[in-house]
């Protein structure tokens, strides 16, 4: 009986393919941190403002602007760790390098824990330091409506302005201590309090109908004639239109009073309501 060799044997190619890593992005807003020289009252003035409004960076993202510190760094700055040893007299003058490390540290130990660098040299940070970021950029604050236009050769009659629609926000419960609210387009009304450690930012004005203990701000999106109204003022920050008050700069007479806020020029005006 002859065996045949003929048969032919089918292979199958198995390919593994690797999922996929979806990656999103994000937009925060963050706070800035940019010191100066002398650091230590630079610290001195952070850590009264600490004290003062204890909540003011928790769970906020800080950058750390350095640029103040690159700034013709002279030898001899006490504030400075390289100022440890003279230069010899030979040696030419040049430009400390701002110790980056030492601050963040400090900056911890404060409960300030920085998730990036701005303005830095590439040099100036090591591994286990946080990443150089660029781009930044302040948030954008919209002209009024009444601002001046630019001189044109043949300047158009001006058009009546479309009227806005009425895009209010309203919040039936208390606002607790870490939340936080961004409504760009209308007014915010809260019918309770606004704990410690909340915060509100409205493109028009705030209303809360209990006590005010966190961070209020109106008019973020360039409109200085929006307002802030509570029945019981304890804030630990109120700004209008890029302007802005801490706890420690309000007038101590105001508190625990119903009290309206509101831009007048270049200046936060507060007054009660009684």
């Amino acid at each position: 009986m002859a065996i045949s060799n003929n048969s032919s044997t089918a292979v199958t190619s198995i390919s593994l393919t690797r999922p996929s890593l979806p990656l999103r992005g994000r937009s925060f807003r963050a706070l800035v941190l940019a010191p100066e020289t002398p650091l230590g009252d630079w610290f001195s003035h952070l850590d009264a403002l600490v004290q003062r409004s204890p909540t003011l960076f928790s769970e906020r993202a800080v950058i750390l602007d350095v640029s103040g510190l690159a700034k013709d760094s002279p030898r001899g700055d006490p504030t400075r760790p390289e100022a440890a040893e003279p230069a010899e007299a030979d040696e030419p003058e040049t430009a400390a390098t701002p110790d980056i490390a030492g601050l963040v540290d400090e900056l911890k130990q404060r409960g300030i824990r920085i998730m990036g660098v701005e303005k830095a040299e590439p040099a100036w940070l090591g591994p286990a330091l946080p990443p150089l970021l660029s781009g930044g950029r302040p948030a954008e604050m919209a002209a009024p409506a009444d601002a001046p236009a630019e001189a044109a050769p043949k300047p158009e009659a001006p058009k009546a302005p479309e009227p806005r629609k009425p895009n209010s926000l309203v919040l039936e419960t208390p606002l607790r201590s870490g939340q936080s609210v961004y409504h760009p387009e209308g007014d915010v009304t809260v019918m309770g309090s606004v704990a410690s450690g909340a915060e509100i930012l409205a493109g028009g004005s705030i209303h809360v109908y209990g006590a005010l203990r966190g961070r209020a701000i109106a008019g973020a999106g360039g409109n200085p004639r929006a307002r802030i109204c509570c029945r019981k003022f304890e804030p630990e920050l109120i700004g209008i239109d890029g302007l802005f008050r801490t706890a420690d700069t309000t007038d101590p007479k105001l508190r625990k009073k119903a009290v309206q806020v509101w831009l007048e020029g270049e200046t936060l005006r507060m007054a009660a309501l009684d």
